[in-house]
């Protein structure tokens, strides 16, 4: 584990099998930090790839930053990431919001990236932005917790939930988060005029509420696979297991 600075701000990035020929970069969504892939997806990726894992801005042991949530933004920082673990180009991982910053990043700098895998990434424009906040701030926070404690067999202490809820009313009191989300509303309108041309693997749950949009990613992205899993928005927690499989036959 490391702090990078990168874009005037200290990012935590976590690598694995740095020997391996084709890197793999996960990104987490809003909310969390790299833990959703670090106790079950990552290991085993890693037994095949060079694996590299960061907390966002705010997130994690990343410093904390008060803009910058913008998608553009948030790609730039990944980039500039790549640039100085020296990677030329890798394979994408993101899940929820941390895939439409995989999705942005392909769309800005396609000769970058190898391969994308978007889990559970919702629609920008599904609402205005405090109710996706609210959405996918508290109530997935809560279904976190409680799905992660499942599969792990470790009950979140008082001390980390607290630390999860405060980290929600920081981005949400005390960030340009909210205007930022407005900013890429028009995502996918972008995308279905700028189609993207690298093979994208679409990994959803068939009782999440984001279904919808990977049917629509799915339309619009053309050389795009969706595949449903038995679960709903925390799918990296719920089925790991199933995420590692498509995921390695998809990059392989």
């Amino acid at each position: 584990m490391a702090i990078i600075q990168i874009n005037n701000k200290k990012i935590h990035v976590l690598e694995m099998n740095c020997e391996a020929s084709q890197a793999i970069v996960m990104i987490h969504g809003m909310f969390t930090n790299m833990s959703v892939f670090y106790f079950n997806i990552a290991p085993e990726l890693a037994k095949h790839f060079h694996v590299v894992l960061y907390d966002l801005q705010s997130h994690g042991m990343s410093e904390r930053v008060d803009c910058g949530y913008n998608l553009e933004a948030m790609s730039d920082d990944l980039i500039a990431l790549l640039d100085v673990l020296n990677l030329k180009k890798v394979h994408l991982v993101g899940y929820s919001y941390g895939g439409l910053i995989a999705l942005k990043t392909v769309m800005l700098y396609p000769d970058r990236v190898e391969k994308l895998s978007l889990i559970e990434s919702p629609k920008p424009d599904e609402g205005d932005a405090p109710e996706v906040l609210q959405k996918y701030g508290n109530k997935f926070i809560d279904q976190y917790l409680n799905n992660y404690a499942e599969s792990t067999s470790l009950q979140p202490g008082k001390r980390q939930i607290e630390k999860n809820r405060k980290l929600y009313e920081y981005l949400f009191n005390h960030t340009s988060i909210k205007e930022d989300f407005d900013i890429d509303n028009n995502l996918f309108d972008i995308l279905s005029t700028n189609s993207i041309k690298v093979p994208t693997l679409l990994l959803y749950g068939s009782d999440s509420d984001c279904l919808l949009a990977g049917n629509l990613l799915k339309e619009i992205i053309p050389n795009s696979y969706l595949l449903e899993g038995s679960g709903d928005h925390n799918l990296p927690i719920q089925k790991p297991q199933w995420i590692i499989e498509k995921l390695l036959e998809f990059m392989k």
